[in-house]
């Protein structure tokens, strides 16, 4: 199956790894992912993935309730590379080729980020989890998911939700949000619309980075998306 991109740079949600649990990582989450993500390597696709940590620390929340700010953000990035090991293992299994390149120096457990070794073990076809987002603090895992896809010249950034796409408003709360096909960056910020925060987009904008948002639960929505099917919503 033919597909319109080379590289692409998948962004998680922690949230989304819980599954119906209300905390931690669900296995079988992990699984159906690692299914999604392999569908979309035996396309022939480079694959980088970010993941969040909502699921087990989020440092803006810690910091809401009096934390320093700085100290809630490390505990964060420490957060997502336990997800990212997790993700790795789950794919490995899956027979995918993972290396975990962590923005914080642990050796004993994965590589160190380095741009130009993260793109050789792209193109040899190996799937990246970035960890650690950027390894400095008062930046999102979605402002560390664009910088990431710009420097490994990702074609595109997917981020996957529990959603089919960006609303005007919060269809979980309001029946009669209207979904949007398309937006353009400026829309976005001008809305003030939930896709990713103003950094990450202004990012995405300035850079010419399109980023499509889709519901990961609906079975090779991620694979459709990469061939080039109305999927979510793009922004661009």
């Amino acid at each position: 199956m033919a597909t319109k991109y080379k590289r692409v740079l998948l962004k998680l949600s922690g949230e989304a790894l819980m599954g119906q649990t209300e905390f931690g990582i669900s296995t079988d989450v992990l699984s159906y992912v690692a299914g999604e993500v392999k569908q979309v390597v035996e396309l022939g696709l480079e694959v980088g993935l970010v993941l969040g940590a909502g699921n087990i620390f989020r440092g803006v929340a810690g910091a809401s309730k009096g934390m320093d700010r700085a100290n809630a953000d490390n505990m964060g990035m420490l957060a997502t590379v336990i997800n990212s090991l997790a993700m790795q293992d789950a794919l490995e299994r899956n027979g995918i080729v993972t290396r975990v390149m962590s923005a914080f120096a642990m050796p004993s457990i994965c590589e160190p980020y380095i741009r130009r070794r993260a793109i050789r073990h792209l193109e040899k076809g190996r799937v990246v989890v970035c960890a650690a987002g950027i390894g400095t603090p008062y930046f999102t895992t979605d402002t560390a998911a664009v910088i990431r896809a710009l420097e490994i010249e990702a074609d595109l950034i997917c981020k996957a939700t529990r959603v089919d796409g960006v609303y005007d408003k919060d269809p979980i709360v309001n029946p009669d949000a209207v979904k949007y096909t398309s937006l353009s960056y400026s829309e976005v910020l001008q809305k003030g619309l939930r896709v990713m925060d103003a950094a990450a987009i202004s990012l995405a904008r300035d850079n010419n980075t399109p980023i499509i948002v889709l519901n990961m639960n609906v079975p090779s929505n991620i694979k459709k998306a990469m061939c080039g099917e109305e999927v979510g919503t793009i922004v661009e």
